[in-house]
């Protein structure tokens, strides 16, 4: 029997000449949960009040340029004969390596200049990082985009998803794999295994690299499903080509860290900005013993 399977609409609402899609309020969602449970981190970890507030400030719209340019660069072929949507984000098109880069480069300079540790600020925000990225995937859903190859729907039935999850991925008359949802749950997951880690009181930086190794690991396989991704050539995923350097480039650096340039702070050390080039703090570094 012949049906017609209505997918969710992808704008909000409407206000005159202002559309609000969901893409942008689910973007949005995720950088305010973000918000709230990294600054409430950084006041226990002694970080000076509203630094978490001051760096979004140039972050998040420097994410989302970063995000874009990084999608239109790996989409050049279509770009260049399509200028004027370039500029066109709620479209869809906001490649999350590209704003971990843009991020990254703004929180080591934001650091600097307020002279605090750009890992130990870097450990505090990246649960909520995972946690944004869980819930921003909830955006390609409303935009029938970032899916998988085909498949059945009793296949999807078969994973117990819900019917709107199921008939969202009805897209042109075929089923696709929800990879988006794959993606988010990964996420999702990683977001509690890196609180978790918290009572194990990582040395500092271990916390920002397990989430890199984590979520990288997960991109790696799940990219391998998507029908949309950016490519090197004909060949390489992109995105799988940056998880393998990123697994890598994580491991490297906490052994250098560890045994090169030998840091003692650990994530619950008390000692507010904690720039790394301070001595240890004095729950690393032993007493001294008394002379008889």
């Amino acid at each position: 029997m012949l049906f017609s399977i209505q997918p969710i609409d992808r704008t909000a609402l409407e206000l005159g000449p202002l559309t609000v899609y969901w893409y942008g309020i689910i973007i949005g969602l995720g950088a305010v949960l973000g918000y709230i449970i990294a600054n409430r981190e950084a006041k226990k970890r002694g970080m000076p009040a509203d630094i978490i507030a001051d760096l979004l400030i140039f972050a998040v719209p420097i994410a989302i340029l970063s995000a874009r340019l990084y999608y239109v660069i790996f989409s050049w072929d279509y770009y260049s004969q399509n200028p004027g949507s370039i500029l066109a984000i709620w479209e869809g098109g906001l490649a999350i390596h590209g704003a971990l880069i843009g991020s990254v480069i703004t929180a080591v300079i934001f650091a600097r200049v307020r002279k605090i540790s750009f890992w130990k600020l870097a450990d505090i925000v990246a649960p909520s990082i995972i946690l944004g990225q869980a819930i921003g995937r909830w955006g390609n859903f409303m935009n029938q985009e970032a899916h998988g190859g085909p498949v059945t729907r009793e296949f999807l039935e078969g994973l117990f998803l819900p019917d709107f999850i199921i008939n969202q991925m009805f897209i042109e008359g075929i089923y696709y794999h929800p990879t988006f949802l794959y993606e988010s749950l990964w996420n999702l997951a990683g977001f509690a295994v890196l609180i978790w880690l918290r009572r194990y009181n990582l040395r500092r930086g271990e916390m920002f690299l397990s989430y890199v190794i984590w979520y990288s690991a997960g991109r790696f396989f799940i990219e391998g499903m998507r029908t949309d991704s950016l490519m090197i050539g004909d060949v390489l995923r992109t995105a799988q080509v940056i998880s393998i350097v990123l697994i890598a480039a994580a491991f490297i650096l906490m052994w250098y860290r560890r045994s090169k340039m030998n840091v003692t702070a650990h994530y619950l050390d008390d000692d507010g900005g904690g720039l790394e080039t301070e001595k240890p703090s004095a729950k690393s570094t032993p007493k001294k013993q008394k002379k008889n």
